[in-house]
């Protein structure tokens, strides 16, 4: 399978959190991964960072951010112009989702997690 480099956008260090659970779900796959939230700390041995560095070379950003949070975010989220976004449950913005479209960025409804399992990802 084809690294597809992710930015798990609302990574955190807690090993309940799907987010956590996605990020060493992806890297165990062998995907590069790229941990960004509020939280200090690392997953998979990737050191989370803010979201203030823009990334140039991210195949997928997969949520773990509520929509209610997500628009201080949707400069970050654009600007980093990802080829898709997955909308985890809970994460579901048709707002974000028409932007991303607009420039050219595919979406999904979907489940990280759920989709490693069946190698859709």
């Amino acid at each position: 399978m084809a690294d597809k480099k992710t930015l798990i956008l609302g990574a955190t260090p807690n090993t309940g959190r799907y987010a956590y659970m996605a990020a060493n779900r992806l890297a165990g796959h062998g995907h590069s991964i790229v941990n960004v939230g509020l939280k200090t700390g690392e997953v998979a041995g990737i050191p989370i960072e803010k979201p203030e560095i823009i990334h140039n070379d991210i195949d997928t950003i997969t949520l773990y951010v509520g929509p209610q949070n997500q628009p201080p975010l949707y400069d970050y989220i654009l600007n980093t112009h990802p080829k898709r976004i997955i909308f985890n449950p809970g994460t579901e913005n048709n707002e974000l989702r028409k932007m991303a479209n607009e420039k050219g960025i595919e979406t999904e409804y979907a489940c990280t997690l759920v989709l490693l399992s069946i190698n859709q990802y």
